[in-house]
């Protein structure tokens, strides 16, 4: 680990905010994105059925062809489609030079999306106050980033995407592999799997005596993937080595 002083550290934060301001596009989109996966995946089934699937209105439901991903279409106001400029979307700052309004319509931009981007920021300079330049700092850098989307997600549809879940055990996995983070990888593993089916017998618990789903496992997959970047030599969630 090389050794960082603030002003690197205020560096490292500010490329935290434009990673925040992309945050706020992968926490609007990437729900989007599952949605169309799956409507698609039921149109191709019930095609293959010969069936045909209408809306309210007794009309038939289509795939969309619109190409829709994390760039491209081009961000723009949900309220009247004007199109966001480069100018308009420096993080922080110009939601406070358009006063927090669109510049179109003048219709409310959310708190939230600068919220977003100084979390992230915070999270990236505390990292590189703490590790200083290293891979630790990376990782850690990336699990926040992570995190924050998933919190934000979560929040808003009550999913945890995979896409964004899984690469976190690759992650951890390999930063302990390489010891970039300060938790071997047996532990590493273990706690994992013991995170893991914890959870998961509690879900077939509540579910054979209530007949009900008490906990998707979606989040039980997800909470496994923090239990095991989190696992401790005890194989018990802690982040006690973060002091």
């Amino acid at each position: 680990m090389f050794g960082v002083d603030w002003m690197d550290a205020i560096a490292i934060g500010i490329l935290g905010l434009l990673i925040g301001s992309f945050l706020n596009v992968v926490i609007h989109r990437v729900p989007l994105m599952m949605e169309r996966d799956w409507l698609g995946d039921v149109l191709n089934f019930i095609k293959e059925k010969d069936y045909r699937l209408i809306d309210a209105n007794n009309q038939p439901v289509v795939a969309s062809e619109e190409k829709f991903n994390l760039m491209t279409p081009a961000s723009r106001c949900p309220h009247c489609g004007h199109a966001i400029r480069w100018y308009e979307n420096i993080p922080v700052v110009s939601y406070i030079a358009l006063g927090g309004k669109c510049s179109g319509c003048k219709a409310r931009i959310s708190p939230r999306y600068p919220l977003v981007e100084l979390v992230t920021g915070t999270f990236f300079y505390l990292c590189a106050s703490k590790w200083g330049w290293s891979m630790t700092t990376l990782m850690w850098c990336g699990f926040s980033a992570a995190v924050i989307a998933l919190a934000m997600i979560d929040w808003d549809t009550t999913l945890l995407p995979d896409s964004i879940t899984l690469p976190l055990v690759w992650a951890g996995l390999i930063g302990s592999a390489m010891q970039w983070l300060p938790v071997p990888l047996f532990d590493s593993v273990a706690g994992a799997a013991a995170g893991y089916l914890s959870l998961w017998l509690v879900y077939w618990a509540f579910k054979l005596v209530t007949g009900k789903e008490g906990m998707g496992m979606v989040t039980s997959s997800s909470l496994r993937h923090l239990v095991r970047g989190s696992a401790g030599r005890r194989w018990c969630p802690s982040f006690s080595w973060l002091r």
